[in-house]
């Protein structure tokens, strides 16, 4: 698959199994900035998998849409949001390190989202690129070890790294500065709702990658 990057045009590849169209922003950028679960990685339905896994332990529960929705968000986050939202008392902590012990195992699963990967490729060693995820290090990267990325990334930043995430500024900021560019100079690649608010609170120009269930199959 040839893989085109124009600014300020709309980017559309097609292989056998979907059709990703994404809307690149027009301008000339300083650095790039990826999000991991969804965007560089296709791997939301792993993770919700494991979601499911994790809630049927614990007796919670946690729709597919509201799944999509919040996505970006850290883990701990989401546990605790799914306990305040329909009055549960899961042990945040406990949940967290099952949901991610179900996840780790799929890893082997994980497969790249092909026209992401290839803008990431293209631009390695021609802009700084950066890695901002909602994901524990932990889990990140033995992602992106898995789809053979690692490497193209000045730098990781991942739930650890801050303390506020996603729909919070935080990670994307921190991501730039280690980037040591200018905020409104980087371009963030996301694939939620919870990560694009947290880019235009940053400041930075953004483009939406569609998740699972907006793609359009063969």
């Amino acid at each position: 698959m040839v893989v085109r990057l124009h600014l300020g045009t709309h980017f559309h590849t097609s292989n056998t199994h979907v059709t990703l169209k994404l809307e690149i922003p027009k301008g000339n950028f300083g650095g790039y900035i990826f999000d991991c679960d969804g965007t560089l990685a296709d791997n939301m339905p792993l993770h919700y998998r494991a979601w499911s896994q994790a809630m049927g332990d614990f007796g919670g529960q946690y729709p597919e849409e509201l799944f999509y929705e919040w996505g970006g968000r850290p883990t701990a986050m989401i546990v605790d949001a799914l306990n305040k939202r329909y009055g549960l008392s899961m042990d945040v902590a406990s949940v967290v390190r099952r949901k991610e012990d179900y996840y780790m195992k799929l890893i082997p699963e994980v497969r790249p989202l092909p026209e992401v990967v290839e803008i990431a490729k293209s631009m390695h060693g021609r802009l700084p690129l950066a890695v901002a995820s909602g994901g524990h290090r932990e889990l990140v990267l033995p992602t992106l070890d898995a789809l053979g990325i690692t490497q193209l990334f000045k730098a990781v930043v991942c739930a650890e790294d801050y303390e506020r995430g996603k729909p919070y500024p935080d990670p994307f900021l921190l991501a730039a500065q280690r980037l040591g560019i200018a905020p409104g100079e980087c371009v963030v690649f996301e694939d939620s709702p919870t990560g694009i608010q947290a880019a235009k609170a940053a400041g930075m120009p953004w483009v939406y990658v569609p998740g699972p269930l907006e793609r359009v199959s063969h």
